[in-house]
């Protein structure tokens, strides 16, 4: 007898969208979810980037929707033009978001504005654009990307853990009032991950400082890869009966 291969966290024929796709976390998380086989729709700002994200997906049917989510006023009619284009929505990962060193002195009220928008006021409003008529295939898994920044304190960093502790109470709350409509929502709470975003990050601090970040990450930096493990763990029916929590993926850093 012919066994057929089980796997959980097969996503096949299951439409994802994938923000920030068009590098560090939210590309790996493509690439993954294609290997899964899930059809993927990447996003991002940088249309040629996200041409790259593209022609590294396995399977076929992928497509790419340049879009920037600063622009909050458009996303709920931009997410139906992705459903329009490919089919209702299985899943969504929202990997956009901006990071940046920022000492209060110097966080002028525009600034916080646009952290906001990118990292926050986007989320709410890509899921209310996912909870469109005819943008979501029956049931649905959402999964946010939040920041150990919101769990554990670090200075010029308060703007950007305020963005992402907001995203852990709003998955809380929408994970509540969606579950009615078999939609679940989560997070993922990395710690650092190598990538352009950390290069950057790393450039802006002394090299003793980000010696002593990356040191409390008992198990080292991580990758990417990492993270979009954990995200396609809640995308996929691993994850059925999980909703309204965050899976902190750090290497041992909230540990200590």
């Amino acid at each position: 007898m012919n066994l057929i291969p089980y796997n959980p966290m097969d996503l096949s024929g299951r439409v994802v969208l994938v923000t920030g796709a068009s590098s560090g976390i939210g590309r790996e998380t493509a690439i993954l979810l294609s290997r899964l086989g899930a059809r993927v729709a990447v996003s991002g700002r940088d249309g040629a980037r996200l041409a790259e994200t593209l022609g590294l997906l396995e399977g076929t049917g992928h497509q790419s929707f340049p879009f920037d989510l600063a622009d909050s006023e458009k996303i709920v009619d931009w997410v139906k033009t992705v459903a329009t284009s490919m089919g209702p929505l299985y899943g969504l990962a929202h990997s956009a978001g901006l990071h940046g060193v920022l000492a209060v002195r110097a966080a002028s009220a525009q600034r916080i504005e646009t952290v906001m928008r990118t990292n926050l006021y986007s989320a709410m409003l890509l899921v209310r654009g996912f909870c469109q008529k005819g943008c979501r295939s029956g049931e649905g898994s959402i999964v946010f990307l939040s920041s150990v920044a919101a769990l554990a304190g670090s200075p010029a960093l308060s703007l950007y853990a305020a963005s992402k502790a907001a995203l852990l109470g709003m998955t809380k709350s929408l994970a509540a009032e969606l579950a009615r409509d078999q939609i679940r929502i989560n997070c993922v709470t990395p710690g650092m991950v190598k990538s352009e975003l950390t290069d950057r990050f790393e450039e802006q601090l002394l090299p003793d400082q980000f010696e002593a970040v990356a040191r409390r990450h008992l198990l080292g930096i991580g990758t990417a890869r990492d993270v979009a493990s954990a995200i396609a763990f809640l995308l996929a029916d691993t994850g059925r009966w999980i909703t309204g929590t965050s899976l902190i993926v750090d290497g041992g850093y909230t540990a200590v």
